[in-house]
């Protein structure tokens, strides 16, 4: 979780430094979270709490996957 915070905000801070035209494409990508709209502090941490909850998510499911996976092999053996 703590890795897809620092990538947010690496991602934040680095929009401002971006050229307009690529801006453009950076801006939309970041909308796709939902709630998220620019220049609104609120929603900025809305994402990064939407992002952590995501992240935690994903991190039971893989976690669960490869122990399910260990238990299989051990049960053929």
């Amino acid at each position: 979780m703590l890795g897809i915070k620092v990538l947010y905000v690496l991602c934040l801070v680095y929009e401002f430094f971006l050229p307009e035209k690529g801006r453009e494409l950076h801006r939309a990508l970041f909308e796709l979270l939902p709630g998220f709209v620019w220049e609104n502090v609120l929603s900025m941490m809305w994402g990064a709490v939407f992002l952590g909850i995501a992240a935690w998510i994903t991190g039971c499911y893989l976690a669960w996957m490869y122990n399910t996976s260990l238990i299989s092999r051990e049960t053929i053996n």
